[in-house]
């Protein structure tokens, strides 16, 4: 059995991106029911206050000491670029925020055996439907959408269930030198920063299920 553990944040557009890269090299390696997928948390805006959120364009801006002009084109380059993976981003008029609370539904989606789709319908949530994943109303719909029990998704949030294993991701990756996500460990042995393409990803694959053969002996 391989471990990938994948650090990600939900408002990072190239964590989508890789995903869907990651996806495909999937579909091309041998024993893929081997291969055990793990979601970490990581978070590009932890200084956010919970439930504030600034236009995506804004903070582009900001962040990056661009123009409107420039942060626009930014944003079309993107859309592009998701494009090409088959993914649909409308990112003009889209926030960002604290994605803290996401982060523990996708912890409650693996205690429920679902983790995947929960972040994937919070990934398209954000990036394609422009649906709100920072208020807990619209956390609640989309966690029972991805498959989460209603209840248990507003029981969760309305707690601080889930809040020690997000803060765990987040040490784990400070204490890993993660400073940019998506970032893709497999089996401990091997590190992958960005969404790299699915070509890739099969090497390092191929290498770690090598390398789990050769420790077995």
């Amino acid at each position: 059995m391989i471990r990938v553990e994948i650090w990600s944040d939900i408002v990072c557009p190239w964590c989508y991106i890789g995903k869907r890269r990651f996806e495909r090299a999937l579909e091309t390696v041998e024993d893929r029911d081997d291969i055990e997928i793990v979601h970490r948390a990581f978070q590009l805006n932890p200084s956010m206050p919970k439930g504030e959120v600034r236009d995506h364009r804004d903070n582009l801006m900001a962040k990056y000491g661009r123009s409107e002009s420039q942060a626009a084109a930014m944003q079309q380059q993107m859309e592009r670029t998701a494009a090409g993976e088959g993914l649909e981003f409308h990112l003009a008029g889209g926030v960002t925020g604290n994605t803290f609370d996401a982060h523990r539904l996708v912890h409650l989606g693996r205690e429920r055996g679902i983790q995947d789709a929960v972040i994937e319908r919070l990934f398209r949530a954000h990036f394609t439907e422009q649906r709100s994943i920072f208020e807990e109303d619209s956390l609640v719909a989309l966690a029972g959408e991805a498959g989460l029990d209603a209840t248990e998704a507003r029981a969760t949030l309305a707690g601080d269930a889930h809040a020690d294993a997000v803060n765990a991701d987040l040490r784990e990756a400070r204490g890993l030198g993660i400073s940019g996500v998506p970032y893709y460990v497999l089996d401990r042995r091997f590190a992958i920063s960005g969404a790299q393409p699915p070509e890739l990803f099969v090497e390092a694959l191929t290498r770690a299920r090598a390398d789990a053969r050769t420790a077995a002996r």
